[in-house]
C-alpha cells in the first residue's frame, strides 16, 4: 500500500499566471527542510503538491516538517490506489483501520476531480460507507459533526483515501515576497513579528545589537536560541551581531535624558539598514506596537522612521500585549523570551523619556554628535552568525 502526502494550497492558488513560480517555490523549500530524511519525490496538479517519501521514512518526522512550512493550507498522509472501486473499498478498512476503530461516528466525502469516473461523488460517498460499515459495525454515520471524516479522491493519475486535513501554516512561501531584516532584541515581540513576516513570504536575516559589558554573553546566545526557534519555519537565518555600547555611553553623557532612547533607536535603524542593504533585503522589520511604550507612540515612531529610507514594516502595530504572547507560545519562543537576561533597549533607560518628540528637535540634538563616525565605529564591529536551528 503506497502512502503519501498531500499538500493543499491556499493563497497560491489565487496567484493567477504567477502561481507556477510560487509552487515551485514551495516544492523547493520543502525539498531543502526534508533533505535530511530521504530522497522524496514531489509533482504538482490541481493546486495540491504531492510527497512521495522514499521507503523506510518515520512519516511523523516528515509531517513535523510539513507542518511548519509556510504556503500549505492544510496537509494529510493518504494512501494511494488504481482509480477504480473495488481498490478504495479493499484499501479504506485497511487504511483507516486504527482511526475507525477507535471512533463512534463517521462519515464520507469524496472529491471527483477526474470527471471520466464512472461513479458520481454522492455514489462513492454511499457505496464506501456501507463497506466501512460492514467492517466496523460499530460505527455510526453523522453527517454534522462525525469523529472521523473519511476523504475519498479521485484525481488524474490516481485516487487517494486518508481521514481529513490538519490545517497548515499557511501563508506566503518563503522568499516569494523578497528579503527582509529583523531588529531582534530578545523579548517577546521581535521573534513573533519575524515569524509573521516570514509567513507573508519574506526570506528573514536579523540583527542584534549588544552593550557588553552591559549585556552578557547569555543575553546574545538568549536571541540565538530565538532565531534557532524561527529557523523550521523560516529556513536558516544570518545575524548581524553589532556592538552599540560606545554609541550608548556617548548618548548617555551628552545628550538630554529624555531623547535617549530616540536617539539610540535611530542609530539602530541607521545600522539594521546598512546591514539590510548589504544583504540585499527591502525593508527593515521590527516588533513596535502603538503605544506599548514610550518610544512607540505616533510621533516617536515617526521619528524613528526618518532616520532610514527603507520601508519599516511592523506586524504587531495593532496588537495588544496578550495577543503578542499568545502568538509567541504558539510558535514556542515565549518561555525563551522571559529569560531574565538584560538587552541593550534596557540600559541607560531614561526615567521620564520624550513621547510626543518634534523631528526638528532630535536632529538637531544629533548634529553635535559625529554620528557617522559613531554608526561606522559599531558596523565595523560587526559579526555575523549563521543560524541552522
Amino acid at each position: 500500500m503506497k502512502e503519501i502526502i498531500l499538500l493543499k494550497s491556499g493563497e497560491i492558488a489565487l496567484k493567477g499566471l504567477n502561481r507556477t513560480s510560487f509552487e515551485e517555490l514551495l516544492v523547493r523549500n520543502l525539498r531543502r527542510r526534508l533533505r535530511g530524511l530521504g530522497d522524496f519525490s514531489f509533482s504538482q496538479a490541481q493546486s495540491t503538491t504531492y510527497v512521495t517519501p522514499p521507503s523506510g521514512v518515520d512519516m511523523e518526522d516528515v509531517l513535523e516538517y510539513v507542518g511548519k512550512l509556510f504556503g500549505v493550507a492544510a496537509y494529510t498522509r493518504a494512501c494511494a490506489v488504481e482509480k477504480s472501486f473495488d481498490a478504495l473499498a479493499a484499501a479504506a478498512p485497511v487504511y483507516l483501520k486504527d482511526q475507525l476503530s477507535r471512533a463512534r461516528t463517521f462519515k464520507v466525502e469524496a472529491k471527483r476531480s477526474d470527471k471520466s469516473f464512472p461513479m458520481k461523488s454522492p455514489e462513492i460517498c454511499r457505496e464506501l460507507g456501507a463497506v466501512l460499515l460492514e467492517h466496523f459495525p460499530h460505527l455510526k454515520v453523522d453527517v454534522n459533526s462525525p469523529e472521523v471524516l473519511v476523504m475519498a479522491e479521485v484525481r488524474e493519475h490516481a485516487a487517494y483515501l486518508h481521514a481529513g486535513q490538519t490545517p497548515g501554516a499557511g501563508g506566503l512561501p518563503v522568499g516569494s515576497s523578497g528579503k527582509g531584516t529583523l531588529l531582534i532584541s530578545g523579548g517577546i515581540d521581535s521573534p513573533v513579528a519575524g515569524w509573521m513576516m516570514a509567513r507573508r513570504g519574506i526570506e528573514l536575516t536579523a540583527v542584534h545589537f549588544e552593550s557588553p559589558p552591559y549585556t552578557s554573553e547569555r543575553a546574545r546566545e538568549k536571541v540565538l536560541m530565538l532565531l534557532g526557534k524561527l529557523v523550521p519555519w523560516c529556513g536558516y537565518i544570518r545575524c548581524h551581531v553589532v556592538p552599540l555600547t560606545r554609541v550608548q555611553e556617548i548618548i548617555r553623557d551628552t545628550c538630554p535624558e529624555e531623547y535617549f532612547t530616540l536617539l539610540l533607536r535611530r542609530f539602530m535603524m541607521r545600522l539594521a539598514e546598512r546591514a539590510a542593504r548589504a544583504d540585499g533585503c527591502g525593508a527593515l522589520i521590527t516588533g513596535e506596537s502603538v503605544g506599548q511604550v514610550a518610544s512607540q507612540t505616533m510621533a516617536a515612531l515617526g521619528v524613528t522612521d526618518a532616520a532610514v529610507s527603507l520601508p519599516v514594516f511592523r506586524p504587531l502595530i495593532g496588537m495588544d500585549k496578550l495577543e503578542i504572547i499568545a502568538r509567541a507560545r504558539q510558535i514556542d519562543t515565549y518561555e525563551t523570551s522571559i529569560l531574565p537576561y538584560e538587552d541593550c533597549c534596557t540600559v541607560f533607560t531614561p526615567r521620564h523619556p520624550r513621547t510626543r518628540p518634534q523631528l526638528s528637535t532630535v536632529e538637531d540634538i544629533e548634529s553635535r554628535l559625529a554620528v557617522q563616525e559613531l554608526e561606522d565605529e559599531a558596523f565595523s564591529g560587526m559579526h555575523d552568525v549563521l543560524v541552522r536551528g
